[in-house]
C-alpha cells in the first residue's frame, strides 16, 4: 500500500473555507428555505468589464484561424502583458524579465514553498491568509498542531491586533528565512504604512531573511501617501519577492491571472540569484497561463480597461462603506473597509465560531470566523464587501435589526 503524505494529516479542522461551506450545507438542510446572505468568502460578483471580455472574445475567434492559432506560450509569460505591468502598475521601475505571469497568487505562494524547500523556516501575520501556513505544513516545515495555542509549531506568528496598529511587533519576532507580509491585509484590511515597510524591510536585511510580500489588494488604496508596492521602499529589491493579482482587481477570480516579481538583486545565502531557481520552477511546474486569460489582462491595462477596473473597485468599496457604518453605529469595534473591501469586527462576548453561527441562524448572514485565519483571530468576524449591491442593502438592514442583541 501507498503511504499518506504524513504532513497531510497535520492539518485541523479542513481548510477555512470548506469548513464554512459544510456549516452553510447544514444550516440549509434544516431551513432550506432560508434566504442566505453571504459575505463570507472574497469572491467578486460584477460582470468584468466588457472592454476586457471583447479581448478574451477576439483572442478565442483567433485561435479557430491557421494565423491566429498559438500554442504554449512562454512560461514567464507573454512580453507584451509584463511590459504593460511594468508600466501601467509600476511605473516602468521594473525590468520585464523580474516579472512572471501566472494563473494565480495562491498557484504562486505553493510553488514557492516548493523552491525555499521543506527546510526553510516561516514567519506569518497573524491573523493572515490560511494559505501561508497551510503550504508551509504540507511541504513539512511544521510539527504537529497544537490545539492548546491553536498554532503549529515551527511556524512564527507574528500577532497583529488593534493595539499595535495590526502591524508586528518586531523586536519580539524570531529570526525566519522567510517572511509572509500581505498589506492591505486580509483578512483585516489594514494597510501599512511606508515607516512600517521601512522596518519591515529593514528587519528583513538585519535577518537576512526574504520577504514575500502580498500586494493583491494594492489597487484598493485609496491614500496616495501608502505605498502599493513593497519596491518603494529603499533597499526592498535585496530581500523581497512581490505578489500580484487579477482577480479582485478586474474580477478575474475565476478567469484566473496573477505575477510575481524576483528582482535580480535578490540572492540565496551561497549568492545564487533567486530569480534563476523561480524561473526554473515556473518552466518545470507550469506551462504558462492561459492565453485567452493573458490577453484579458493586457486590455485590462489599457487607459480604457484601467477606467473600467477603477469603477469595480469604487463600487465594492461602496459596498464596504455601508457595511463599516451600519456596524459603527451599533458600536461596534470596525476595522478595514477603507483601503480593502473587508471588514474586521470585533464580537467582544462571543468567540468566532459562536459569532458566526449567531449571524447564520439568527439573520441568516455568513460571514468568515476570524480565528480560521490565525490566534489572534479569536472574537472577530471578517466580512466581504465582494457582493450585489441590493444583498449588500437587504444585509444591513438585517444587521440594522438585530446587531443590538448580538
Amino acid at each position: 500500500m501507498v503511504k499518506r503524505n504524513p504532513h497531510l494529516a497535520k492539518l485541523h479542522a479542513g481548510y477555512l473555507f470548506p469548513e464554512i461551506a459544510k456549516r452553510k450545507r447544514l444550516f440549509l438542510e434544516k431551513q432550506p428555505n432560508a434566504k442566505l446572505i453571504s459575505l463570507g468568502i472574497g469572491d467578486t460578483t460584477e460582470p468584468i468589464p466588457s472592454f476586457i471580455t471583447d479581448r478574451f472574445k477576439a483572442t478565442a475567434d483567433a485561435l479557430a484561424t491557421y494565423e491566429g492559432y498559438s500554442g504554449y506560450g512562454p512560461e514567464q509569460g507573454h512580453l507584451d502583458l509584463r511590459q504593460a505591468i511594468s508600466k501601467a502598475l509600476y511605473q516602468n521601475q521594473l525590468d520585464v524579465n523580474e516579472i512572471f505571469i501566472s494563473d494565480g497568487s495562491k498557484c504562486d505562494i505553493g510553488r514557492l514553498q516548493v523552491m525555499f524547500g521543506s527546510q526553510a523556516s516561516i514567519a506569518v501575520q497573524d491573523p493572515s491568509y490560511p494559505v501561508y501556513v497551510d503550504t508551509g505544513v504540507i511541504m513539512g516545515q511544521t510539527s504537529l498542531y497544537q490545539p492548546q495555542i491553536r498554532q503549529y509549531a515551527g511556524i512564527a506568528y507574528m500577532p497583529c491586533r488593534p493595539e499595535n496598529h495590526f502591524f508586528p511587533s518586531l523586536e519580539l519576532v524570531s529570526r525566519t528565512d522567510i517572511i509572509y507580509f500581505c498589506s492591505p491585509n486580509n483578512p483585516t484590511g489594514a494597510a501599512a504604512t511606508r515607516d512600517q515597510l521601512r522596518q519591515l524591510v529593514q528587519f528583513a536585511k538585519q535577518n537576512k531573511s526574504i520577504l514575500i510580500y502580498d500586494a493583491a489588494y494594492a489597487c484598493y488604496i485609496r491614500d496616495p501617501s501608502l505605498p502599493r508596492s513593497i519596491y518603494e521602499i529603499e533597499g526592498a529589491r535585496e530581500v523581497a519577492i512581490e505578489l500580484g493579482s487579477f482577480s479582485k482587481m478586474a474580477g478575474f477570480t475565476g478567469v484566473r491571472l496573477a505575477w510575481s516579481i524576483v528582482p535580480q538583486e535578490l540572492r540565496f545565502e551561497d549568492g545564487h540569484p533567486v530569480h534563476q531557481d523561480w524561473s526554473r520552477i515556473n518552466s518545470t511546474f507550469f506551462n504558462g497561463a492561459s492565453n485567452l486569460a493573458q490577453a484579458g489582462g493586457l486590455a485590462a491595462l489599457q487607459p480604457e480597461g484601467c477606467q473600467a477596473m477603477e469603477r469595480l473597485i469604487t463600487f465594492y468599496m461602496e459596498n464596504a462603506a455601508l457595511l463599516r457604518q451600519v456596524f459603527e453605529a451599533h458600536g461596534y469595534s470596525v476595522y478595514g473597509g477603507i483601503h480593502t473591501p473587508y471588514l474586521w469586527v470585533k464580537f467582544p462576548h462571543h468567540t468566532s465560531w459562536e459569532a458566526f453561527e449567531i449571524l447564520l441562524e439568527k439573520i441568516h448572514i455568513i460571514s468568515t470566523p476570524g480565528s480560521g485565519f490565525g490566534p489572534a483571530g479569536e472574537g472577530f468576524l471578517r466580512f466581504s464587501a465582494f457582493g450585489y449591491r441590493d444583498r449588500i442593502e437587504e444585509a444591513v438592514r438585517r444587521l440594522k435589526k438585530h446587531l443590538s442583541s448580538i
